[in-house]
């Protein structure tokens, strides 16, 4: 899944699914398909995050 959203979209729709599976009122199998959600949420932050590191190291490269 390759998103259009923001660095801060993807992490604020993470955090409101970390708020409901803490809830606990999620059913089993609501949890599980928020939790897949979740994980796709933090694959997208984590590429974004590698993708600014890559940036920057090339940036300090060039000075």
């Amino acid at each position: 899944m390759s998103n259009k959203l923001t660095f801060q979209e993807n992490l604020d729709g993470l955090e409101k699914i970390v708020e409901q599976l803490e809830s606990g009122e999620a059913s089993l199998e609501e949890s599980l398909e928020l939790y897949k959600k979740g994980m796709l949420y933090l694959r997208e932050c984590n590429e974004k995050i590698d993708r600014v590191e890559k940036e920057i190291e090339v940036i300090q490269k060039e000075n």
